[in-house]
């Protein structure tokens, strides 16, 4: 099949074509097969598109992501710095070049016989895994607003009455590296939603979270992934230059040094990984570094059975499942429009005393940094009403009375000043009433008219609770199993 179309030179049958271009006019009609005039302009619409079209539309979007930004930055106590705006692309470039990645990557190819390149390969696959592919509009569109709606849905938040001061307290030339214990993967939310007025932070997440779709989100809000058990070092190399390189980038960063989330709900001794590579650089740290200690603590922590039943078989599977967490939050929106939703006491979230890489690490080891820092998170713990109350089962043996529990917590408030939210002695009595309301329904306590006593199958929980704050009481006895 063929079709004629009037071109700007012209064809006779069966002339060769040097022939045809000496004889051709201008106004001759060439005849064309439909499908080579198809492919004609489909080429030339892919030229026009990828030259001009493309390009202009990548230019007005990038025009409105600066406009946002630095909108954002306006009011933002520390603006978002353009190595977190980097392109993926050009940010695994940079780390898979960087010298000390390519030196590994040649101890790698010898250590294991396999030519340079292969080991190259290794290496960006590892980089692509890291690195993250923020996206402010997901971050402060998207993410800190369902943040806020879930943390605001289930608990109510109580902040440190010096937070706002210890932030506005640090140099802007330095990078934050909030340092977190870990109590509950709430802690995430809860901390990001906290700290949307001051930045965007950046998270190490482990293995749970690669999955599509939640990988795909999480990248976008500025997270990077690492492998806790992965030995190898090239992938301890690319992942450590990474941290370096964000850390001197200025990019905010919030750590959980514990390494995974407490099974006892006490402090758990730190792991050095991440520390180490914020603490030394290939030549020391070039920007200074300010670790900002964040004490968190829960009167209600979602996952609190699920973590005891792990500490009690000596591993770390939790065996939670997406579909645990989806009917959570549908029974919670069916309560929710039936009028009957009831929070779950408070989240509460303290910052510490911040301690500067420069003023510390000269003279001290990595070893030392962390057990200071995990000293300051421990000295800022705040102390909730159910935590309290947990202790108060916790020593003693028969059922209390509502009013005995209101008297030893007003005497405990009065020794705890601002390590607890402050309240009035009618606030306080309150407050033990709905502690107490809140524990009977995640069936820690039974009550008899006036008194309540802990159901003893429950004490692993009673006492994971009252392990959070035991270091504010060191003459305490409990009393035994």
């Amino acid at each position: 099949m063929v079709a004629r179309r009037t071109l700007l030179f012209g064809h006779e049958k069966g002339l060769p074509i040097a022939q045809f271009l000496k004889q051709a006019s201008m106004t001759s009609t060439v005849e064309l097969p439909v499908w080579f005039f198809v492919l004609i302009l489909l080429f030339a619409a892919v030229t026009f598109a990828s030259h001009f079209l493309f390009p202009s539309v990548r230019w007005f979007f990038r025009r409105r992501l600066e406009r946002a930004v630095a909108q954002l930055n306006e009011r933002l106590t520390r603006p978002i710095e353009p190595f977190k705006l980097a392109r993926r692309y050009d940010m695994i470039q940079r780390l898979i070049y960087d010298p000390e990645v390519t030196r590994e990557i040649v101890n790698y190819a010898k250590s294991h016989g396999v030519p340079e390149n292969v080991a190259f390969e290794k290496a960006r696959s590892y980089a692509r895994e890291i690195v993250p592919s923020f996206s402010a509009v997901t971050y402060f569109g998207l993410g800190i607003r369902l943040a806020r709606m879930l943390v605001n849905s289930i608990y109510e938040v109580w902040t440190g009455p010096k937070n706002d001061a210890i932030i506005k307290s640090i140099s802007k030339d330095a990078t934050i590296v909030f340092i977190m214990n870990h109590r509950s993967n709430m802690d995430y939310v809860l901390v990001t939603y906290l700290a949307a007025q001051t930045s965007a932070l950046s998270y190490a997440v482990g293995e749970w979270a690669r999955v599509w779709p939640l990988s795909r989100l999480i990248r976008m809000m500025g997270a990077y992934f690492i492998r806790r058990r992965s030995r190898g070092a090239l992938y301890r190399k690319v992942l450590e230059r990474y941290v370096q390189m964000a850390t001197e980038g200025g990019v905010a960063q919030g750590i959980f040094p514990e390494g995974g989330l407490s099974l006892t709900g006490r402090l758990m001794p730190p792991k050095m990984g991440l520390l180490s590579y914020l603490a030394q650089g290939p030549d020391g740290p070039e920007r200074d570094v300010v670790f900002v200690p964040v004490a968190i603590n829960y009167d209600r922590v979602l996952e609190d059975r699920v973590l005891i039943a792990a500490g009690q078989r000596g591993d770390r599977r939790f065996g939670a499942r997406i579909s645990v967490a989806v009917r959570f939050i549908l029974r919670k929106f069916w309560q929710a429009l039936r009028g009957r939703y009831v929070r779950f006491g408070t989240a509460a979230v303290v910052f510490g005393e911040p301690l500067s890489i420069r003023g510390y690490c000269t003279e001290n080891s990595v070893d030392e940094l962390a057990a200071e820092l995990m000293r300051r998170i421990e000295d800022a713990m705040p102390v909730l009403i159910v935590p309290l109350l947990a202790r108060q089962f916790q020593k003693q043996a028969g059922p209390l009375s509502k009013d005995q529990l209101v008297y030893e917590l007003s005497r405990d408030a009065a020794r705890l000043g601002d390590h607890m939210p402050h309240m009035s002695q009618p606030d306080l009595a309150k407050a033990v009433g709905k502690g107490l309301v809140r524990m009977r329904r995640n069936n820690l306590l039974d009550q008899h008219d006036n008194q309540w006593q802990m159901i003893e199958s429950e004490r692993a929980v009673i006492d994971f609770y009252a392990n959070s704050i035991a270091h504010r009481f060191p003459g305490d006895q409990v009393r035994a199993s």
